[in-house]
């Protein structure tokens, strides 16, 4: 059984000695956050100098002046943020390395992914990595995300675990834990997890997912503004790359991949992955909110100055009805056929009843030997493994879960969704 995990000093953090250890090492440190500089160490970094197309270069500017000119963001968080961009930019160095000597690559197909959208915290993270566990789908797990192509001088071995990018994944993820234990409980973030494929679009700086590495409202407001489409398809080459890469083994390229920034993005999704099946998960956004906000002013006791729940609450319940929103407004841009609706409650009630009629839409057939692999995966990864943290939404946050749930009744009206 798990055990709970209650957090009583989310406001307040009372910081342990290795906490305050790494805050000091982080403060002792000068971090230069400007586009020139990030671009400047990856060519260090690759021994490469060709980035490609350079439209890349504003959107790199506009997050690095953001984040500079933010006062409250720590040492260590700019230490955290500087190396997130640097890893980007030399991805993007080896990806145009990698597509200039081999342009073969463009022509392979992606065909007829298995693609997950749905709210952040709603099931998506088990639902994707209980389908990757099926041996004839292939997915995405978090060290090849960070890193999808070798840097020069990196050994890659056969062994999985000997690979330089995993261990260096390892080493973060170590890190984290001891410095931040409780996300293990929140959001495992080990190698192995099976992750989304927007980070494969960092390298092209885009996509929501810079909002989640701090507070980002120019950011946001530049992404609303632009069509996310010449992203996506930047994505799905880095996508093709990958499957060129494992040409010499007998992994499968039938993708199945996640990510919530979809529901937002269905007809980009769709335009750029035609013969997907897109799986839409659906819970109380409040339920939601409360986990995404709780991770996310955790982690602000080691990356902001203080811990800054109200901006946190109003962020992001802004930008989930934003989502939800979107979604609503374009569900029927995704053909019934090529989509299928996942509610929440009915998911955590029978998952692998779910997985069959989700194949069933994706014309995969439910083996014999998929439900063993399934099984297997759901008894060596039950819920809680790592503890349940236990949210206070009113307590920590100062807002009335009822009040707030009020907000999103035109999601409620549109979708089978159990409030929590």
């Amino acid at each position: 059984m798990s055990h709970a995990i209650h957090i009583d000093d989310l406001k307040e953090p009372v910081l342990t000695e290795e906490q305050k250890g790494v805050l000091a090492f982080g403060e002792a440190v000068s971090v230069e956050l400007s586009a020139d500089s990030i671009l400047t160490e990856a060519r260090s970094k690759t021994g490469m100098s060709d980035f490609g197309e350079d439209d890349f270069y504003e959107r790199l500017e506009l997050l690095t002046s953001e984040w500079n000119n933010d006062t409250m963001i720590t040492g260590i968080g700019r230490m955290s943020l500087h190396a997130k961009l640097v890893t980007f930019a030399s991805s993007r160095l080896l990806i145009q390395n990698t597509l200039k000597k081999h342009p073969e690559i463009l022509d392979i197909p992606i065909e007829k992914p298995i693609i997950v959208a749905g709210l952040p915290r709603s099931g998506t993270t088990h639902l994707l990595n209980l389908m990757a566990a099926d041996s004839r789908l292939r997915s995405l797990p978090l060290w090849e995300s960070y890193e999808p192509i070798p840097l020069p001088g990196d050994t890659v071995s056969d062994r999985t675990t000997e690979d330089p990018r995993y261990q260096r994944c390892a080493e973060q993820w170590q890190m984290m834990q001891q410095v931040t234990p409780h996300l293990a409980a929140m959001h495992p973030m080990n190698p192995d997890h099976i992750h989304e494929e927007l980070e494969l679009m960092g390298p092209d700086f885009a996509s929501y997912n810079f909002e989640w590495l701090c507070m980002s409202p120019r950011w946001r407001d530049h992404y609303y503004a632009t069509d996310q489409t010449t992203h996506y398809e930047y994505m799905k080459n880095v996508l093709k790359i990958l499957l060129w890469q494992q040409r010499q083994t007998d992994r499968p390229s039938r993708w199945v991949l996640k990510c919530p920034q979809h529901l937002e993005q269905l007809r980009a999704l769709k335009q750029v992955f035609p013969d997907a099946t897109v799986v839409m998960t659906h819970r109380d956004p409040v339920a939601v909110i409360q986990s995404t906000v709780t991770m996310l002013a955790y982690g602000q006791r080691i990356n902001r100055r203080r811990v800054e729940t109200k901006a946190l609450i109003d962020y992001w319940s802004d930008r989930i009805e934003h989502l939800l929103r979107a979604c609503v407004r374009d569900r029927n841009a995704v053909a019934p056929e090529c989509s299928i609706d996942v509610p929440f409650h009915q998911f955590m009630a029978d998952d692998m009843g779910m997985i069959e009629n989700i194949y069933a839409k994706a014309d995969l057939p439910f083996t014999e030997q998929a439900k063993t692999e399934l099984q297997s995966f759901i008894d060596n990864h039950p819920r809680g493994k790592h503890g349940q943290v236990v949210y206070h939404l009113q307590r920590d946050f100062d807002i009335d879960p009822e009040q707030l749930r009020k907000r999103f009744e035109f999601y409620f009206q549109t979708f089978p969704i159990v409030p929590e």
